[in-house]
């Protein structure tokens, strides 16, 4: 149901803005990750850490700069204001770009960005010392040029990974930013909805991508964040493969695709058939249903992550799929944590021991591969409240009704 029989325009005419009412993350919602991340690193001892162009540049200071192979970023004292550190002829645009204003620490061309990094450390009050070197966290999405020019001149300084503040922080999301997670999914859903109902016999994977950038814009987004189409045998394979596919009756059609609205990600994955389903197709659609269910089941507060997905490879198991990562079966975790990045920690994979909090939220999509035939992923992601995991989306309900049509 819901599987072809429409035109694209009829499909796009269906469709519309979705983004009313979504309000970016508040200058005073970044001050008061500011605050919460000095909090912890006095507690933890760690003096200041470096957050490079990117996502957690983005996330505590409202700077949005992409990462190049300049040094641009932000020093984040344990105690005191935080401060930029940009090269000179790009100090203006910085500053046009901050919704945190700080101090902009400038370094020609000629110069190093890595000890002018060391000055302003000693300028804040956090001096080098042999004998009880202060903890310099570097921004875990740094590339290694950052590292290895700070590194040489950084004698008296312990430099650690700031992953330990930055995930501490990302990983517990506020209620705005659930919000804002809330309606991209809302926005990718239907989307997904309308892809659907264009598809026919002989569409190919890139017309159908295609649709999925112009449905995306429809409903508000700036297109398609990413776009995975695959068709029969390629269904098997988690990201794809090189070579375009065409549709014929009784493929198997999964498709993943997500957006971003005010910098954060959907992600949703639906997999169904183009005309009648085999019982193989049935039987396999089904397991995977219930080892989604087992996973969402299983995250509760203050289980360790590794154990979400420990319980879906239970269920597989049941199925007869696997054991472990054995195909046909699960090839890789169970599902991965999501925000600003579409990746981020903690990840529900066997030895993340992280205990589920309020606030994390995380993929569920504990695929089944089966090489030579099809692969079947139902993905959705789900959020950790007070009383437990609430889904963003609701999961698809059958394979012959996966967007739950039927009344």
């Amino acid at each position: 149901m819901g599987i072809g029989g429409k035109s694209v325009d009829e499909a796009l005419a269906a469709l519309s803005d979705m983004t009313a009412g979504a309000v970016p993350i508040a200058r005073d919602e970044h001050l008061a990750r500011i605050e919460r991340a000095q909090a912890f690193m006095r507690r933890q001892g760690i003096a200041a850490i470096y957050l490079n162009a990117g996502a957690n540049l983005l996330y505590f200071t409202g700077t949005k700069w992409h990462a190049s192979e300049r040094m641009v970023g932000a020093i984040l004292p344990a105690t005191g204001a935080l401060e930029y550190i940009a090269p000179a002829f790009e100090r203006d645009t910085l500053i046009d770009f901050m919704l945190v204003e700080g101090q902009v620490n400038c370094w020609e061309e000629h110069e190093s960005p890595y000890a002018l990094f060391i000055d302003v450390l000693a300028r804040m009050g956090i001096a080098a010392n042999a004998d009880l070197p202060p903890r310099i966290g570097i921004c875990e999405s740094a590339a290694f040029f950052i590292y290895d020019g700070i590194r040489p001149l950084a004698a008296g300084y312990r430099l650690e990974n700031a992953r330990a503040v930055t995930a501490h922080c990302r990983t517990r999301k506020s209620a705005a930013e659930i919000a804002l997670m809330q309606r991209a999914m809302d926005m990718t859903l239907a989307v997904h909805v309308a892809t659907a109902s264009i598809l026919r016999e002989g569409i190919t994977t890139v017309e159908v991508e295609e649709f999925i950038a112009r449905a995306h814009r429809k409903v508000g987004a700036p297109g398609s964040y990413f776009c995975i189409v695959l068709f029969g045998a390629a269904t098997a394979f988690p990201h794809g493969v090189s070579y375009v596919q065409t549709l014929k009756a009784g493929d198997t059609v999964l498709i993943d695709t997500g957006c971003k609205l005010h910098n954060y990600i959907s992600d949703i994955t639906r997999t169904y058939v183009y005309g009648e389903p085999s019982e193989r197709q049935r039987f396999v659609w089904n397991a995977e249903k219930a080892a989604q269910q087992a996973a969402f089941e299983a995250a509760q507060l203050g289980v360790p992550c590794e154990e979400v997905d420990a319980a879906a490879r239970r269920s597989l198991v049941s199925s007869g799929f696997g054991p472990g990562y054995k195909l046909p079966g699960l090839p890789h975790r169970t599902g991965h944590g999501i925000g600003l990045d579409i990746h981020e920690w903690p990840y529900l994979v066997g030895g993340d021991t992280t205990p589920l909090d309020v606030g994390m939220c995380f993929s569920n999509e504990p695929m089944i591969c089966v090489p030579g035939e099809f692969g079947i992923r139902h993905e959705d992601h789900f959020y950790m409240t007070a009383k437990g995991p609430a889904w963003f989306t609701q999961p698809a309900r059958s394979i012959d009704d996966p967007f739950g049509l039927a009344a």
